[in-house]
C-alpha cells in the first residue's frame, strides 16, 4: 500500500533503493531530477548493470561519464547532447520510436520499470503534487514503476492538465530548492530569419500550430504578430509563443480539441515561461499519447506542423535524427504531427531547414548519407521550405520532386544536384 503522507528521507537513502540489474526511469527536460541522479551516480562502485531509460534530459548526465558508466548504461527514446556520446558507444543505445508510442513500452511491460525518479511541486492542501512542465511519458512510467522516488521542489510550477500525482503514489521523497533548467533563445541568423518569413507565409489565420524549440521555430513565431485566432496543439513549446498570447494572436478559439486551451506535453524555456504556465488554466499539460495522437491532431482545423531536418534527398526522404550512422537526436513526434497535419482540414505539414550546413555543405542531397535513418518518408512529405523558397511535393512524381527541391537548394549546389538528378532519373538504360 502506498504512503498516505510523504516519506521524506535523505538523497543517499533514496537512491539506496536502486539495485544492480534495475531499470530506472528518469523524468526529463526542465524537470530532470539531477539531485537524485547525481546521488545515484555516487553509488557506482556498489552497482552493476543499471539501465537508465529516458527521453531528453537536461544537465550533466554523470551516468554516461567515466567512471560512473562502469555501472550504468543509458537506453534512450530520444537523444540530447548530454547522452549523445554514450548512445553512440558501447555504453548506451537508442530506441527508434514515435513519441506517441513510448508509453506502450511501460504499459505493455516491454520495458518493466523498477524505480522512477521524478521532480514535483510540494503537495497542495489535498495532497496533490504537480509534475510541472514535463508530463510527456512520465505518468505511464509512474504507473509501471515498482518504486517512485521524487524530488520535492517549491520552484516547480503547478500546471493544469493531467500532470497531477497524489503524495500517496510517491514511495520516498527528498526536498530540494533549485531552479528548473532553462533555455535562452539564440540570435537569429539572416538565413533563419528568411526561413521564418517563408514559413509564416504558409500559416493561415485560425491555424493550429505545432512547433518545437530552436531558432527556426522562434523565427516563424516572430513573423506571426499580425495573425489571428491561432491555436496551439503541440508536443512542446517555448518562449516564442508568449508575445503572440500577449498581443491576442493566440486565442485557440477555432480549435476543436480543447478549444481555447494551449495543449502540450512539455515546455522548456525561461523563468518567464515557467511563471506563465504556473496555475494557468489556459495551458493543459497532457501525456504524449494524447498530444501526439494523430486522430486527435487531425480534428483541429488548419493544423500547421513545422519541423526540421538534418538532410533531405531529391525524392523527399527526410532524415531528422541521424548524421549518417551517428545517432544525433530521435524520431520524436515529427511523424505524429506530419501525418496529423496532412489529414487535418486545411492542414499543412512543413519541413523547414537551411539549404546548407554551418560548414557550407548542402542539406538537399542526391542520396541520404550511408546509415542515415528516414525519419519522415517521402510519401508523407508535403511542404519543404528553405531560405530560398517553398515547394509542395504532394502529388509530384520523383522527377518533379527533384526539380522542385533543386530550385530551393543553395545556388552553389544546384548545378551538381541537377547532374545527379539527370544521372538518376533521365539517363536511364
Amino acid at each position: 500500500m502506498k504512503n498516505t503522507t510523504l516519506k521524506l528521507i535523505t538523497k543517499q537513502d533514496a537512491v539506496s533503493y536502486v539495485n544492480s540489474g534495475n531499470r530506472v526511469f528518469i523524468q526529463g527536460a526542465a524537470m530532470t531530477p539531477n539531485t537524485l541522479i547525481d546521488a545515484l551516480c555516487e553509488r557506482y562502485s556498489e552497482l552493476d548493470n543499471v539501465e537508465i531509460i529516458q527521453l531528453h534530459t537536461e544537465g550533466t548526465a554523470l551516468y554516461t561519464e567515466y567512471p560512473y558508466n562502469k555501472a550504468f548504461k543509458v537506453n534512450s527514446c530520444f537523444v540530447g547532447a548530454n547522452v549523445r556520446g554514450a548512445v553512440n558507444s558501447i555504453n548506451g543505445d537508442y530506441i527508434p520510436i514515435f513519441l506517441s508510442e513510448v508509453h506502450l513500452l511501460f504499459k505493455r511491460q516491454i520495458l518493466p520499470i523498477d524505480v522512477a525518479f521524478i521532480q514535483v511541486s510540494p503537495p497542495d492542501q489535498h495532497g496533490f503534487c504537480s509534475l510541472g512542465t514535463s508530463v510527456d511519458v512520465t505518468l505511464s512510467a509512474l504507473e509501471a514503476a515498482k518504486i517512485v522516488i521524487a524530488q520535492i521542489n517549491p520552484q516547480v510550477p503547478r500546471t493544469h492538465g493531467d500532470g497531477i500525482i497524489h503524495r500517496r503514489n510517491i514511495d520516498y521523497a527528498i526536498e530540494v530548492n533549485t531552479p528548473l533548467h532553462f533555455t535562452t533563445p539564440g540570435i537569429l541568423s539572416t538565413i533563419e530569419e528568411a526561413i521564418g518569413q517563408q514559413v509564416a507565409s504558409l500559416v493561415d489565420d485560425g491555424a493550429t500550430l505545432q512547433m518545437g524549440i530552436g531558432n527556426i521555430p522562434n523565427a516563424v513565431l516572430a513573423n506571426l504578430n499580425h495573425h489571428k485566432r491561432l491555436g496551439i496543439h503541440t508536443e512542446m513549446f517555448s518562449d516564442g509563443i508568449l508575445p503572440l498570447i500577449e498581443n491576442g494572436s493566440i486565442t485557440g478559439e477555432d480549435k476543436k480539441v480543447k478549444q481555447g486551451k494551449i495543449v502540450t506535453c512539455f515546455a522548456m524555456g525561461s523563468q518567464k515561461l515557467y511563471d506563465f504556465v504556473n496555475d494557468n488554466p489556459m495551458v493543459h499539460f497532457k501525456e504524449a499519447s494524447y498530444t501526439n495522437d494523430t486522430k486527435l491532431i487531425r480534428k483541429n482545423p488548419k493544423v500547421t506542423a513545422i519541423n526540421s531536418a538534418i538532410e533531405i534527398d531529391l525524392t523527399g526522404q527526410v532524415c531528422a535524427d541521424t548524421i549518417g550512422k551517428y545517432q544525433y537526436s530521435g524520431v520524436g513526434g515529427q511523424m505524429d504531427f506530419i501525418r496529423g497535419a496532412s489529414l487535418s482540414e486545411g492542414g499543412k505539414a512543413i519541413i523547414a531547414l537551411p539549404s546548407i550546413t554551418a560548414k557550407g555543405f548542402t542539406k538537399i542531397v542526391p542520396f541520404l548519407k550511408e546509415g542515415a535513418g528516414v525519419t519522415t518518408t517521402r510519401a508523407h512529405v508535403h511542404y519543404v521550405v528553405t531560405e530560398n523558397g517553398i515547394v509542395d511535393l504532394f502529388g509530384k512524381n520523383l522527377k518533379q520532386r527533384a526539380k522542385a527541391l533543386i530550385e530551393i537548394a543553395h545556388p552553389d549546389y544546384q548545378e551538381t544536384l541537377e547532374k545527379e538528378a539527370f544521372k538518376r532519373f533521365e539517363n536511364l538504360v
